[in-house]
């Protein structure tokens, strides 16, 4: 399977180069993970909710390259360009923000997705952040991947880097919440 076909909304990067960055970089966390483009749309989204879970790893990484897409052209529309959205920018970066998960997960004996060896000592905003460096990222853009999970409470977000973040905790609290019932 093609990345534009795993990642359709690559199409909605207008920057030629960055968009070429971004297939890049899926095209290398693939070579270097024991998961197949296959795989992500089978297995679920997180690990903390149980392998039953229905929603997929495309399912919920698309959701989430939406609803921020849509969050960051209301902020172009609403406020006048008291808070520019970089669209290139939050797409690029909403895109690649799980990428390094292909390489925390591995697959057990019976194909279930549980975390390896890698995942337990670099979570995935740092294999992220080193693999969309090594295809060229701009800075703005490995910030969203390394800002967006909770390792990025501890620095500064840039307008991008919260949209993003807060489109990946408001489709995956409700999730982990339930659990508590």
């Amino acid at each position: 399977m093609q990345i534009k076909e795993l990642w359709p909304e690559i199409a909605w990067i207008k920057n030629d180069d960055l968009r070429e960055k971004v297939i890049k970089t899926w095209k290398l966390a693939l070579e270097k993970s024991v998961l197949t483009s296959e795989d992500l749309q089978n297995i679920p989204f997180t690990l903390l909710c149980g392998p039953d879970l229905k929603v997929t790893f495309m399912d919920h990484k698309r959701s989430v390259v939406h609803i921020a897409k849509a969050a960051g052209e209301k902020c172009n529309e609403f406020y006048h360009g008291e808070l520019p959205v970089n669209m290139d920018v939050l797409i690029a970066g909403a895109i690649l923000a799980d990428v390094g998960k292909l390489l925390e997960y591995v697959l057990d004996e019976e194909g279930k997705a549980i975390q390896g060896t890698y995942g337990k000592y670099l979570r995935h905003p740092f294999s992220g952040v080193s693999i969309a460096e090594e295809c060229g990222c701009p800075p703005e853009v490995c910030h969203i991947i390394a800002t967006h999970a909770g390792e990025g409470d501890m620095v500064k977000r840039t307008t991008e880097a919260y949209l993003v973040h807060h489109a990946d905790f408001m489709t995956f609290l409700p999730f982990k919440e339930r659990l508590k019932v």
